[in-house]
């Protein structure tokens, strides 16, 4: 279900902002660009937070 959440809310967020760019930029807004980078977002967020450790580090 996280899986879900996470790139339903990155959907919506990625959107928004290729809508803001593309405005900004004065071209046509293109949903397929917004859905590729949701994707390569919500992956690398998943791998990003599969390498932090969980653990609490050892003050040395």
């Amino acid at each position: 279900m996280r899986f879900f959440w996470t790139f339903f809310w990155l959907f919506l967020l990625v959107q928004m902002l290729t809508y803001v760019v593309s405005s900004m930029n004065g071209v046509a807004f293109d949903v397929k660009v917004g859905s590729i980078l949701a994707i390569a977002v919500t992956i690398l967020v998943f791998v990003v937070s599969s390498l932090i450790p969980n653990e609490p580090v050892e003050k040395h």
